[in-house]
């Protein structure tokens, strides 16, 4: 059995770039899959022993495939703050002088922004979340009072005419 999970929560470092996976431009062959790739920033902040706080700072490389890819094309931008949950993986390739070259990323399985609207850039022009088609409407008083029952007193005792206590009456059972 094995295991390969990445959970990242971070900031995206500039605007994703999204082709088809065949290469060509937007305008290329749409039924090719749409693949979006962009960088998130992640910072682990920690306290030395003379009290001095670092803060480090690793990129990631996020790639996300088909749907999420046209998700990632609507709503992430430069700034945004997402959560991506993926797979990690390493490729490789030659380049062009000839040397083996790798990269590693994050293929993401999901993708959620996070923080609020207004610091999220991408959300600015189109998103606008659904209004339930139902609305409840203000419950009105009903017609009828309901029935209570009245309070009836109890006759009090005068203080004077206490019943007789028998010792079985003190047993504390």
């Amino acid at each position: 059995m094995s295991l390969n999970k990445a959970m990242l929560i971070g900031n995206v470092g500039k605007d994703p770039e999204v082709r088809y996976a065949n290469n060509q431009t937007s305008s290329g062959d749409q039924t090719a899959p749409r693949v979006a790739s962009f960088p998130l920033a992640t910072s682990d902040r920690y306290r030395d022993r003379s009290g001095n706080v670092h803060e480090n700072t690793e990129g990631h490389n996020i790639v996300a495939w088909r749907g999420l890819a046209d998700t990632v094309e609507k709503f992430v931008r430069k700034g945004t703050q997402i959560y991506v949950e993926g797979r990690i993986r390493t490729r490789s390739w030659t380049d062009q002088t000839g040397a083996k070259r790798y990269t590693t990323e994050i293929v993401a399985d999901n993708i959620q922004l996070l923080g609020r609207r207004q610091d999220n850039p991408g959300a600015q022009g189109g998103y606008q979340p659904q209004q339930p088609a139902y609305q409840p409407q203000q419950q009105q008083q009903p017609s009828y009072q309901p029935q209570q029952p009245e309070y009836q007193p109890q006759p009090q005792q005068p203080e004077g005419d206490l019943p007789d206590k028998t010792p079985s009456d003190d047993l504390p059972f």
